[in-house]
């Protein structure tokens, strides 16, 4: 029998004020793609000195709240030896993990995805819970495009991403559902409003009837963005409005919070599209949150550049990202704080 208690706790927690999550979770093929940009090997301890860097920043705690890891990361340790879960936990930071397998090509409908991994996934998050685990993430793809999304898209993704959810929360984790709608393509903003409402629907629709308790669970979706080839582009308060709107119609108050997915903003314009939001200052259900990935790490990537006497100049810049961040929690974020020091 779940632990209701604990999960409303534990989600909680991951969308406390001023905080958000980082995601560190990428995969060999996609972190072998990042060092790539900054000329260092995709080996082994290089990415884990790389995690260490991330997991091991002093103040980090006070904007960040928990963190995505890769299965690999999950097994690893700092240069002191403690396992890299052990040594968030010891900042007030909650290790999460992701425990898909990937988004593969959905069978008969071309252009479109499906996330695997069901198959052993409750007996993968048991593993990962005894190795520090609180949470986890799963995440859907949606490509908007001539004749897609298609129904059944939308319904086998809120389907696996509900089966996750219920076996997350079996096991004691507070599973993150992260049904992306992708910026590429020529859509516009209304079109990105159309289809993550739809997407959400069949989400929310799908976790009731699995018994989800969702005050136990997190969203992760895209924000409503025009595509990054639509002639047609959007402001941050645009963005802002448009997102909420899709929100507030299709997202159950239960929902403790919300964490969005940067999915290709640079890292400015994610941090000032969630501080519009947040500074609109409107009474919401939910946190307006962030889980970011590269809006988070590539200052810190082009700082580090693979190099050990680089880690102080690294931690900086990732000190200083998360802070932007947890200003844009509070809707208090402003440019000129680009260039300030923590």
């Amino acid at each position: 029998m779940k632990n209701t208690n604990e999960l409303s706790a534990i989600a909680s927690a991951m969308v406390a004020p001023g905080k958000g999550i980082l995601a560190a979770d990428e995969s060999t093929g996609t972190i072998k793609k990042r060092f790539d940009t900054i000329g260092t090997e995709s080996t082994e301890e290089n990415r884990r000195a790389y995690r260490d860097l991330l997991f091991t920043t002093d103040g980090a705690e006070e904007f960040i709240s928990g963190v995505i890891m890769f299965d690999e990361s999950l097994r690893q340790s700092t240069g002191d030896g403690v396992p890299f879960a052990e040594a968030l936990r010891s900042r007030g930071i909650i290790a999460g993990i992701k425990p898909d397998k990937g988004a593969k090509d959905l069978a008969g409908f071309p252009g479109e995805k499906i996330t695997e991994g069901l198959d052993g996934l409750r007996e993968r998050l048991q593993e990962y819970r005894d190795l520090g685990a609180q949470f986890a993430k799963w995440r859907a793809v949606i490509t908007i495009g001539e004749g897609i999304p298609t129904r059944f898209c939308l319904d086998a993704n809120a389907h696996a991403l509900a089966r996750y959810a219920a076996l997350c929360q079996e096991t004691g984790l507070v599973p993150i559902v992260e049904p992306e709608v992708l910026m590429d393509g020529g859509h516009t903003l209304e079109q990105c409003g159309e289809v993550t409402e739809a997407a959400l629907y069949r989400l929310y629709d799908a976790l009731h009837e699995h018994q989800v308790f969702l005050e136990g669970t997190i969203l992760k979706p895209n924000m409503v963005i025009p595509g990054k080839e639509c002639p047609i582009q959007a402001n941050p308060e645009q963005i802002a409005e448009a997102t909420i709107e899709c929100f507030l119609r299709s997202v159950p108050a239960a929902v403790p919070g919300i964490v969005f997915l940067s999915g290709g903003q640079t890292p400015v314009q994610a941090t000032e599209n969630l501080n519009a939001m947040n500074a609109l200052g409107l009474k919401l259900p939910w946190e307006l949150s962030f889980s970011y990935g590269r809006a988070l790490q590539e200052p810190i990537l082009k700082a580090w550049q693979g190099k050990s006497a680089h880690v102080a100049a690294a931690q900086q810049a990732y000190l200083h990202r998360a802070k932007l961040n947890g200003a844009a929690r509070y809707g208090t974020y402003a440019g000129e704080m680009e260039q300030g020091a923590v």
